[in-house]
């Protein structure tokens, strides 16, 4: 199976109501949607979500690395060398991860439907099923609340809120959703960026001394603030996971050398896709911590691609994997079924992706 081209889509999806964090507000998914063509008529599908205020990627960035640069490094490969094929994307370009990324996962797509096994079992096979919490975006106590209480009515039992605009409203914010849901659903906090280290500690003890029971934190800091991030971790009892934080294997090894994090978030649009992220994950699992795979605001499409290495890997034992749940259409056909917080793998080879409705052509 050899690849003969690389194809460029847009694919535009309305969220059902805005998303809001410290960094930005979105009101619709507007995707990078690539198929990698081979010469047995097979199609590996990727995609990539333009996150700049995270990644630093646009559409117009990621389609023209695709065109220039990374899909003259595919061509002419055999699908069958993945791990020549793999190296050679992360050699040719500095950055650019989102782009990598969905090049990365049709790769990966196409290797399973080489051999024709689902691509978790490829990966590891740990389990065929697993669940993601719920993301709640920025908004008054109130809205917030009344978001939260749906979500548990819609059988989820894992929360997380976004936080980090307003340090003395997030307490309220937190507060309220507490004291709406009760005890017996997990809530975790998710600052992006948005606190300074010591209001950071400051806020994070005050919850903890209101006894809001809070799971984790996740990057209370900028993300190149690494020593604050560790004095956040030394200063509270709360656990501190680093997303933003981390990007690369190196990332990843520098921060847990610094005993900086308690836990870590895995992205594939942050480490470059699969390749990377597996990485990630030993450098993490051999020094004792424990993971979360999440996913920016994207469709099922590269939501399936990480829900495959979540499902493959013991050490992933938290997912944030709710984008899908958050738009108001799904255009894949195939991919994981979501049921809820249940996610479930499906078992065609690959990605187990037949078809993507609704793409534009930008070819």
């Amino acid at each position: 199976m050899k690849i003969t081209d690389v194809k460029l889509y847009h694919l535009s999806i309305p969220l059902k109501k805005p998303f809001k964090t410290a960094l930005r507000t979105v009101n619709s998914a507007e995707e990078t949607v690539i198929k990698v063509m081979t010469d047995t008529g097979e199609v590996g599908y990727g995609e990539a979500p333009p996150t700049s205020v995270i990644t630093g990627d646009t559409n117009e960035s990621i389609r023209g690395i695709i065109e220039e640069k990374l899909k003259a490094v595919v061509i002419g490969e055999d699908v069958a060398n993945i791990e020549g094929i793999l190296n050679n994307i992360n050699k040719a370009v500095v950055g650019n991860n989102s782009a990598r990324a969905a090049l990365d996962m049709a790769i990966y797509d196409l290797y399973g439907k080489l051999y024709q096994a689902p691509l978790y079992k490829l990966l590891g096979g740990y389990r065929d099923e697993i669940r993601s919490d719920l993301t709640i975006s920025i908004n008054s106590p109130e809205e917030m609340s009344g978001d939260a209480l749906a979500a548990v009515n819609a059988g989820y039992n894992t929360l997380k809120i976004k936080v980090g605009k307003d340090i003395k409203l997030d307490i309220e914010r937190v507060k309220s959703i507490r004291e709406t849901i009760g005890s017996g659903i997990r809530i975790r906090l998710d600052a992006n960026q948005g606190w300074q280290a010591k209001e950071a500690v400051h806020s994070i003890r005050k919850m903890e001394d209101m006894g809001l029971d809070i799971e984790f934190v996740e990057q209370p800091v900028k993300a190149h603030d690494f020593d604050g991030l560790k004095f956040v971790t030394d200063n509270v009892m709360t656990p501190i996971m680093a997303d933003e934080s981390i990007f690369s294997p190196r990332d990843c090894f520098t921060l847990l050398q610094m005993r900086a994090c308690d836990l870590i978030n895995i992205k594939l649009m942050k480490s470059g896709g699969i390749y990377r992220a597996l990485m990630i994950n030993s450098i993490a699992e051999s020094m004792g911590i424990k993971a979360m795979l999440g996913s920016m605001l994207e469709a099922k499409l590269s939501v399936t691609a990480a829900a495959h290495l979540a499902a493959a890997k013991k050490n992933i034992t938290m997912l944030d994997l709710d984008a899908p749940s958050l738009l108001a259409e799904d255009p894949v056909i195939g991919g994981i079924k979501i049921d809820g917080p249940c996610i479930k793998l499906p078992q065609g080879p690959g990605l187990g992706i037949t078809d993507i409705k609704n793409l534009i052509d930008i070819n």
